[in-house]
């Protein structure tokens, strides 16, 4: 019975990884790999599910295929963050009213609007930055290492049109 319960644990785990990768890469736009992802999920839910009805007499097998569904979660969006696919938009407002950490960011590959805003307490500089999420970290890291006090807001863009990024993205 140990081999059947941890036999249930894994292909739940893989099946439920493959469901919330395919998830996210279809909400991503990358329709077929998702499609070809979903294929495959499909035939693992069935064996799954299979042995866990055949083995519903037993409950700790029912308990075995919720946990492995669980931890198929927690791997799925784990590999998710791993692999980052897609872009952030970081919204970036600063207090020093100079350009210096839009020419930094600048200088380190990033792509940076920038302009002055107006705030209750005066001119702020205002930015926008289109990055690869995989990216991120660093960048927010880069950005506070400027300016500790920035205001930072990042954000995933589901559509791209113009400017000098859109040729790269559509590869």
């Amino acid at each position: 019975m140990f081999t059947i319960l941890l036999f249930i644990f894994a292909i739940q785990i893989v099946y439920v990884t493959a469901y919330t990768l395919r998830t996210i890469l279809t909400l991503k736009g990358q329709k077929y790999i998702a499609a070809s992802i979903g294929t495959i999920e499909v035939v693992i839910y069935v064996v799954g599910l299979n042995m866990v009805l055949s083995y519903l007499d037993q409950i700790v097998s029912l308990v075995v295929y919720a946990v492995g569904y669980g931890m198929g979660i927690l791997l799925g969006s784990w590999i998710e963050e791993k692999i980052a696919l897609g872009y952030i938009t970081v919204k970036v407002i600063s207090d020093a009213p100079n350009y210096k950490l839009a020419e930094v960011l600048r200088d380190k590959g990033y792509g940076v609007t920038a302009w002055i805003g107006h705030g209750r307490d005066g001119e702020r500089i205002m930015m926008e930055i289109l990055a690869k999420r995989k990216n991120r970290e660093n960048l927010y890291k880069n950005i506070l290492e400027i300016d500790p006090k920035a205001f930072v807001i990042m954000v995933e863009p589901r559509e791209f049109h113009g400017g000098f990024w859109t040729k790269a993205i559509k590869r």
